[in-house]
């Protein structure tokens, strides 16, 4: 569009698709303090097209600086751009971005997901500023969490957020083709979407609809205190209910979704989000939608904060996994990529206490550990070298059992204690392993050091 003055073509051309973190932050250094920027506050207004595939508008995110340092620069996470990267002559990036004020951009890099925005001025510790720019998102052929399923579009990960920097330095790590690599501080959103009105628009927040031009619907999400903002457009079928404790489920289903599938989805999403509500802390956004479609098998299901996608088939899906990130990741946020496992472990724990398995032998059962080098805190740069065949079975599998273990340790009332007490106490912040193993080790009777080491909890 003429409207739009896009990144530069040259900027892309020899941009490395890994670029190493310490290249990347070559000459700026980490700033001391507590993550920043942190606050963030996103202010996104988009235009779809006739059927949701290509969305255009304007975002603002402003940002305070929480550091003791100065605060030099920013980047931006174009995570849309993950699978892609920087696309190519006639086919361009899924996510692209123009116009910027506020800042000076720099070269897109690790693989066109980041975008370094040099600000006008350091920023002093405390203080707050933003920054603004066109935002293009192109969703992509394929049927994935940011992609199309007939005439259904997904745009998980597809909106540009602000990334993260602390003690290690500028959090951009690559997109490595599984799990999840963000690392997202919790924030506010306010999201325009104006949309043909045949689109259903389910979306992260509580939302409000009104009239727009003739054929056409606004749609107004906010939502406060999430990591991330995800939408849908299509023509879902939809029904809503409220949980027993008062949690609103809005359900959204494509038309060859199994109606049996869609109910069993619905009851365990109610008796999960109610249950974590007892154990982990009050679901503090009010409502939950869920997304279902039958042929994301290839993908699967992920959790965003406030909506999920499910694979739907007639006996149910991973909902309730799901649901646990609600918790896990999304309230207590942790570091992705460097530690996979303090959010899939603790979802699929959850997610077996919700189910009531018989975990009693489970440690036992998964044999020997799949090479030397295995260990429930490697990252997923760990993985994506060689291990690819080790993650599921060490950070879902493992990890899940090795909670277990630890809850027959310390007794289920001094488990269910800590771990609604570790939940309070990182309440929409960040957690670490190192975190997690002093507060067990707090509610331990004794020394878990032999505990860490015969689960590889390092």
């Amino acid at each position: 569009m003429n409207s739009f003055r896009w990144m530069p073509l040259l900027a892309l051309v020899g941009v490395l698709l890994f670029v190493p973190q310490a290249a990347v932050a070559q000459g700026d250094p980490a700033p001391v303090g507590a993550a920043t920027p942190d606050r963030p506050s996103y202010d996104v207004s988009l235009r779809a097209d006739g059927d949701g595939s290509r969305w255009t508008g304007r975002q603002t995110v402003s940002f305070r600086n929480a550091a003791r340092t100065p605060l030099r620069s920013v980047d931006v996470r174009l995570w849309g751009n993950g699978a892609d990267g920087c696309g190519a002559p006639g086919r361009p990036a899924a996510v692209r971005v123009g116009r910027v004020t506020g800042g000076t951009p720099r070269p897109l890099a690790v693989g066109c997901t980041a975008l370094p925005i040099d600000l006008p001025a350091p920023l002093p510790s405390g203080a707050r500023t933003s920054v603004s720019f066109d935002v293009e998102i192109t969703v992509p052929d394929r049927v994935h969490r940011f992609g199309r399923d007939g005439a259904h579009r997904y745009l998980g990960n597809a909106l540009p957020l602000l990334s993260v920097r602390d003690a290690q330095g500028r959090h951009l790590d690559p997109d490595v083709g599984f799990g999840e690599s963000f690392h997202t501080l919790a924030g506010d959103f306010r999201v325009t979407l104006d949309h043909p009105s045949a689109l259903v628009v389910p979306a992260t927040g509580t939302t409000t609809r009104r009239p727009g031009a003739p054929g056409r619907t606004v749609s107004v999400s906010v939502a406060r205190g999430v990591r991330d903002f995800a939408w849908a457009a299509g023509p879902f079928r939809s029904q809503t209910v409220t949980t027993p404790g008062g949690i609103r489920l809005n359900a959204y289903w494509t038309a060859t979704t199994s109606p049996e599938g869609v109910s069993a989805a619905l009851r365990d999403a109610a008796g999960a989000v109610d249950e974590f509500g007892r154990r982990f802390g009050r679901y503090p956004y009010g409502e939950l939608d869920l997304v279902m479609s039958d042929t994301l098998d290839d993908f699967g299901s992920m959790e965003f904060p406030g909506l999920v996608l499910l694979w739907t088939e007639p006996d149910g899906s991973a909902v309730v996994h799901e649901v646990a990130h609600q918790w896990f990741y999304g309230i207590v946020g942790n570091d992705q990529f460097a530690s996979p496992w303090l959010d899939e472990s603790f979802a699929q724990y959850a997610n077996q206490l919700y189910h009531r398995e018989d975990t009693t032998t489970c440690w036992e059962d998964q044999g020997a550990w799949p090479s030397d080098t295995a260990a429930l805190t490697r990252s997923l740069a760990y993985y994506a070298d060689g291990h690819r065949s080790e993650y599921v079975r060490v950070v879902y599998m493992r990890g899940a059992c090795a909670l277990h273990d630890l809850e027959r340790v310390l007794g289920g009332p001094a488990m269910a204690a800590l771990l609604n007490g570790y939940v309070r106490d990182h309440w929409l912040g960040v957690t670490t392993t190192a975190d997690f193993k002093r507060a067990a080790q707090a509610a331990a009777a004794g020394d878990l050091g032999p505990f860490w080491t015969e689960h590889r909890i390092l």
